[in-house]
């Protein structure tokens, strides 16, 4: 058994990086100050969320008034959508987003539908990849807005963003990414990529729960989020979460300062991993794109087993990691997303998604497919359909 927690879920949050919390702490005791109060501890709140926001738009290449600081990505994801679509419904009300996106994207399109707009949901490639080609096929006159995420959240597919935004600027069309994932891992540049719309969430990449950003293009008009005082430029009223906002900008400079080598690092990781539980484990799938991948991301599907064991066993092992979406890890159903790549449900429900961060070692790797092996074993030999079929199938990947 492990000696200590072995954490391999950061894709569902990261903890608090001590020098992001060491930022926050004043804010939280002796820098107590409303942002919008004009004494000093006031004043030190608003210079606070000030040099935050700069921090962000540094490492997006925006404009520091291009960011709108929320309670969430989720909340983020919202706004964008929400607020474009009400924003822009004179014009059109034909909408465009894939079947793989995070229910913070998808269930907003749901919503919208029923107000009357059409939506479009591009299917994707086993590899989970929208095809340019079929996202061209289905603009139309009436088309105002595209929502692709940058990276998917349980296979770690990432997207051809840059492109997609040429696209939809060529059609005069709004381009939105929930780019939750890929903030804290990938470089991001809003302008060269096109991008009109981003979300992004603090809890992963090592600032705290409850705080988010949306940057939003100058010149694009959104709905008001919240009414009330005059907070973001009157575009989101609420007394801003200063502690928040200040662990969100700190996490964000230094993991755009450390983009390359922890690239290099969750990389190793992932390789590592991929070839120990092929060498090690058969009747498994790898799911998601081979090389359009985030780095830190392994997600396969172990055949004949249920996820939920699979999991509950790595807990007993003092491991954590996931099935999906740590936002649907309630339902009974097996992932959208492993549903959409082409998996049927039994396969689906077999999965298990590993997410590296940081401090994460090959030593860690190596303990997880050790007990991998024997968890999966213990689960296979337990299951009827596996005694059936394991002759035929020996041997086979």
């Amino acid at each position: 058994m492990a000696k200590e927690l072995i954490y391999l879920d950061h894709a569902a949050t990261t903890p608090i990086r001590t020098d992001v919390l060491n930022e926050m702490m004043p804010y939280l005791t002796t820098k107590y100050g409303n942002a919008s109060s004009i004494y000093s501890i006031g004043r030190e709140s608003r210079i606070a969320v000030d040099n935050a926001r700069i921090q962000v738009a540094k490492a997006l290449n925006a404009e520091n008034k291009e960011i709108y600081f929320t309670g969430s990505g989720t909340e983020a994801d919202n706004w964008a959508i929400k607020g474009v679509a009400h924003s822009y419904q004179g014009d059109g009300k034909h909408l465009i987003t894939s079947s793989i996106e995070h229910p913070a994207v998808l269930n907003v399109f749901k919503t919208l539908e029923k107000e009357g707009f059409s939506v479009t949901y591009l299917p994707v490639s086993s590899e989970g990849l929208i095809s340019l080609d079929e996202l061209k096929a289905a603009i139309r006159p009436d088309t105002i807005f595209i929502s692709i995420m940058f990276a998917n959240n349980e296979i770690g597919t990432v997207q051809p963003i840059a492109e997609i935004g040429k696209i939809a600027h060529e059609h005069g069309i709004i381009f939105h990414t929930d780019a939750v994932q890929a903030v804290p891992i990938l470089k991001i540049d809003v302008k060269a990529m096109n991008i009109d719309l981003l979300s992004l969430s603090g809890h992963k990449l090592y600032a705290p729960k409850g705080v988010g950003a949306l940057y939003i293009r100058k010149g694009i008009r959104i709905e008001t989020q919240m009414i009330g005082g005059h907070q973001e430029r009157g575009k989101r009223a609420s007394t801003e979460n200063v502690a928040g906002i200040v662990g969100l900008g700190k996490a964000i400079e230094i993991s755009s300062a450390e983009i390359d080598q922890n690239t290099l690092h969750l990389t190793s990781l992932r390789e590592h991993t991929i070839k120990l539980i092929r060498e090690k484990i058969p009747h498994i799938l790898y799911n998601g794109s081979v090389t359009q991948r985030l780095p830190g991301n392994v997600n396969f599907s172990f055949r004949f087993i249920e996820g939920e064991s699979l999991l509950l066993m790595l807990d007993m092992y003092g491991i954590c990691a996931s099935s999906g979406s740590a936002c649907t890890s309630g339902s009974l159903d097996p992932s959208h997303v492993l549903l959409a790549i082409g998996l049927p449900h039994e396969i689906a429900h077999g999965s298990l998604r590993i997410s590296f961060g940081a401090e994460n070692s090959i030593e860690q790797v190596e303990y997880l497919v050790e007990s991998l092996v024997t968890i999966v074993a213990r689960l296979r030999e337990m299951s009827p359909l596996y005694d059936k079929v394991k002759c035929e199938l020996e041997g086979e990947y």
